[in-house]
């Protein structure tokens, strides 16, 4: 998809050897080349370029992930394509790029999800004793997958149902006093809001979905007192008028034979637990991503096709 939009492209400072003069002439260089009776100015200038930072860490993952042997050959194929978009990017050292260096940078949702899984991918790598050579971990630390989990949630809801307004919103305590002192932040991963609905996800990746005690296994307390606390939080902002507040424990599917996928209803405010099996075709859990839309917005146009 970011292909069809094209690359981003900025501003780089170039400094090149000319018989002409193009920018800034750098005086001190020049004279090293009149020393050198070579009949050239030195001069610095500014070019547009798709060679930029962002783009180059894009091309290295797609080269990784091109060599690794764990990659099946349907996605080496597509990667093999969208390379060709990078023919005149210069690669990186995967376990050299200077991360901090795009802080400075504006990026688009779509970059920092490209970007976030290139880190994922860059931190999941062994050095092979093989110099230049690594191999992908079998295993990445669970905090990053959830990490990513959310990002990718978000992410996906603001791109394909832009009719939504979509956020990582905070919400605020519904204090009697005003005083918030010690009080923890209510941090949301997902709020979607369209006119009077608002639906609040929790996503949740964990390697099980359900939590056990004496062979009783049950939703995770903590993820369900919370859920329920943002969502009687939410609902007091808009105290004076109409407005109908959810809220949803999204987790990855995960590897127990049985699958969370409940409703409740909880002093007034509709409670679901659903589970997101991403062990499927891109199409299909996009399909179950719109469901979830549809459930609580009702359906849209662009997305009948693909709901459940």
């Amino acid at each position: 998809m970011q292909l069809r939009q094209g690359l981003k492209r900025d501003y780089l400072q170039m400094q090149e050897d000319l018989r002409t003069v193009h920018g800034r002439i750098d005086l001190a260089a020049s004279l090293r080349l009149k020393l050198q009776h070579r009949c050239q100015l030195s001069c610095c200038f500014d070019e547009l370029s798709e060679n930029i930072l962002m783009n180059r860490i894009l091309k290295t993952a797609a080269l990784v992930l091109l060599h690794s042997s764990e990659v099946e050959r349907r996605y080496k194929d597509q990667l093999k394509k969208s390379l060709s978009f990078f023919n005149t990017l210069e690669p990186l050292d995967p376990q050299l790029v200077p991360w901090k260096l795009l802080q400075k940078q504006h990026c688009s949702r779509a970059y920092l999800m490209l970007l976030g899984l290139s880190r994922l991918l860059f931190d999941g790598m062994l050095q092979c004793p093989h110099i230049g050579k690594y191999r992908l971990l079998s295993f990445i630390d669970e905090q990053a997958m959830s990490r990513l989990y959310e990002k990718f949630i978000l992410a996906y809801f603001t791109q394909e149902h832009p009719h939504i307004k979509t956020a990582a919103a905070q919400i605020q305590w519904a204090l009697d006093d005003g005083h918030a002192e010690l009080l923890p932040r209510m941090q949301t991963d997902v709020m979607l809001t369209q006119n009077s609905k608002v639906l609040i996800i929790d996503a949740k990746y964990y390697a099980h979905s359900l939590q056990s005690r004496y062979n009783v296994r049950t939703i995770h307390s903590a993820n369900l007192y919370q859920i329920f606390t943002y969502v009687k939080n939410k609902e007091w902002e808009f105290s004076s008028r109409e407005h109908q507040v959810s809220g949803m424990l999204l987790y990855a599917a995960a590897e127990d034979d049985f699958q969370p996928n409940q409703c409740y209803y909880m002093s007034g405010n509709k409670i679901s637990v659903r589970t997101l099996d991403l062990n499927r075709p891109f199409n299909d859990i996009a399909a179950q991503l719109n469901a979830i839309v549809a459930e609580h917005f009702g359906a849209h146009p662009r997305h009948n096709n693909l709901l459940c």
